[in-house]
């Protein structure tokens, strides 16, 4: 089974790219999601966190208060540490699981939708790399539009980014979503008929 990593900008429209693969029939594995189901209620993790983070962490509904626990997360190399510990391993398994359940099912290929793939070099470990960009004005113009973010904190949320051109000379495929959604269907059906020859390049080896 292929590994096909996705991957762009925050402001890129990498979630467009993934919606429009799964309705080619692809499963998408979306780390974001994992990264959230790890730590409901009752999960293992979320008591590990109020363990070391404290209760404060927690709302009084007993969901994580994600503001709390990034303020102490993250306000020191040591904690954050801490917290990659808890999580990371985690968030490793429950992918590797679902990558399992992909190849079960019979799945010629596996869309892994990972913000950080290229930070986190996982893309070392993909079958293709699939890099959504548009450029940053762009990006900003769609974050203040759609998520109602202040220009600063885009502009700072894409700086805590590698850059575009790292993030480029990584690529195997680049989908250009600088236009409108609807130009995105031919690139995106493109990208299905590669991982399709892939596919077939896979099975005859």
């Amino acid at each position: 089974m292929l590994l096909i990593g996705l991957t762009g900008g925050i402001g890129s429209g990498k979630s467009t790219v993934a919606r429009l693969l799964a309705d080619h029939g692809l499963p998408i594995v979306d780390a974001d999601q994992i990264a959230r189901d790890i730590v409901e209620p009752g999960q293992p993790a979320l008591a590990e966190l109020v363990d070391v983070f404290g209760p404060e962490v927690l709302l009084d509904s007993g969901a994580l208060n994600r503001a709390e626990l990034a303020a102490r997360a993250f306000a020191t190399p040591e904690a954050t540490a801490k917290l990659n510990a808890i999580t990371h391993p985690r968030i490793q398994a429950e992918t590797t699981k679902k990558f399992a359940q992909a190849q079960l099912a019979g799945h010629k290929a596996v869309v892994y939708d990972m913000p950080l793939l290229i930070d986190n070099g996982l893309h070392l470990g993909m079958s293709l790399t699939v890099v959504v960009h548009a450029d940053v004005n762009k990006r900003i113009e769609r974050l203040k539009t759609y998520r109602n973010m202040p220009e600063a904190d885009a502009r700072s949320r894409i700086a805590a980014q590698i850059d575009d051109a790292t993030r480029l000379a990584a690529a195997d495929v680049v989908i250009d979503n600088n236009g409108a959604e609807a130009e995105l269907a031919p690139q995106v059906a493109a990208l299905i008929a590669k991982i399709d020859e892939l596919a077939a390049e896979k099975q005859g080896d």
